[in-house]
């Protein structure tokens, strides 16, 4: 169902049940797909793809062109899951030469005036808060949660699993399964709440804090606490994760809380 005060591009592929509201733009080389609802005021450009059963509430901007001085026109996209709610304001660009898109997953939740910008990818099942920034190149795993007016540093990384606090800057990666907090962000233990809430036995929960124990707590730097964890700990995905994402960190791993 499409509104008469709403403007659809001819060149817009739109699904048959798709609602869209009034005073809605769609330019063209857009695609949306089957259950979408598109509320009012809503502006979504070129190169939009937009998955099934998603909800897009006023005033969000989908697939404006990045805020990137380097980019010069190039053909790029947004893409966008399926069952995935933006709320209010949102505002996703869409991709540059980088990756040439920006991918937001599945059931992931968008809150109202949060920016996600060019050649992010954030996974399926993340939500990030109100007003909560996200700079260019940032990926962000799956489960990941960012509470509100968070601002993460272009290239960044943020692990499956972590909850990060509100007001938080995040400059360094965060691993996956941690909560982060304080200035500057830091460590400040295992996300034990939701990975329980994901199915996570009390065991693996006590196993991924012993990994971070021995990262975090014991006084060792990176590379030896990485061997000391392979030499000592039986392999398994959870310990293999975080091992391989600390050791293809470019930016670093924040740090332990140290008291002051």
């Amino acid at each position: 169902m499409i509104q008469p005060l709403a403007y659809v591009n001819p060149g817009a592929i739109i699904a048959d049940n798709v609602v869209i509201e009034p005073f809605v733009t769609i330019h063209k080389d857009v695609e949306i797909g089957e259950g979408t609802w598109i509320g009012s005021n809503v502006t979504i450009m070129e190169g939009a793809r937009i998955g099934k059963n998603c909800r897009i509430f006023p005033g969000a901007v989908i697939s404006a062109i990045p805020q990137d001085l380097k980019f010069d026109g190039e053909v790029t996209t947004v893409e966008i899951g399926d069952n995935t709610t933006i709320r209010e304001c949102v505002t996703i660009n869409r991709g540059t030469n980088a990756r040439a898109k920006t991918i937001v997953g599945d059931n992931c939740l968008l809150m109202a005036y949060s920016h996600i910008a060019h050649d992010c990818i954030l996974g399926n099942n993340v939500i990030i808060g109100n007003a909560s920034q996200i700079a260019g190149e940032v990926e962000i795993d799956d489960f990941a949660i960012l509470s509100g007016l968070v601002a993460v540093h272009q290239f960044v990384k943020i692990g499956a699993h972590v909850m990060i606090s509100g007001g938080s800057l995040v400059r360094k990666d965060v691993p996956p399964y941690t909560k982060a907090a304080r200035e500057p962000l830091s460590y400040e233990g295992v996300n034990s709440i939701g990975l329980r809430r994901r199915g996570f036995s009390p065991e693996k929960i006590s196993e991924i804090q012993e990994i971070y124990r021995t990262l975090y707590v014991r006084g060792l730097n990176n590379a030896r606490a990485i061997t000391k964890i392979e030499a000592e700990m039986p392999a398994t995905r959870e310990r293999d994760d975080i091992i391989s994402f600390i050791r293809a960190s470019d930016r670093g791993v924040m740090k332990g809380y140290i008291s002051r």
